[in-house]
């Protein structure tokens, strides 16, 4: 777990130099294809800074090692319909 959330927190750290020392040198009204290309290089940056965040925050929490908890296996039974 603890590999987790270190990955997502270089993730995070990575991001944010692309987004300092990116953004300052595109401009976002120019015309054509460099500003296509600004906006949704900004717009992906965006993206991976919130599922980021969000992996971050929301990862469930994991059992302490001493206890497992093991649920009783749950038994299907078939169905079967004719006609």
């Amino acid at each position: 777990m603890k590999q987790r959330y270190q990955r997502y927190i270089l993730c995070l750290l990575i991001t944010g130099a692309l987004i300092y020392y990116g953004a300052p040198r595109m401009s976002i009204f120019a015309e054509g294809l460099p500003g296509i290309f600004a906006i949704s290089w900004l717009v992906l940056a965006t993206f991976v800074v919130a599922g980021n965040l969000a992996a971050l925050l929301y990862t469930p929490k994991g059992t302490s090692k001493g206890k497992t908890s093991k649920s009783k296996p749950v038994r299907r039974v078939k169905s079967r319909s004719f006609g």
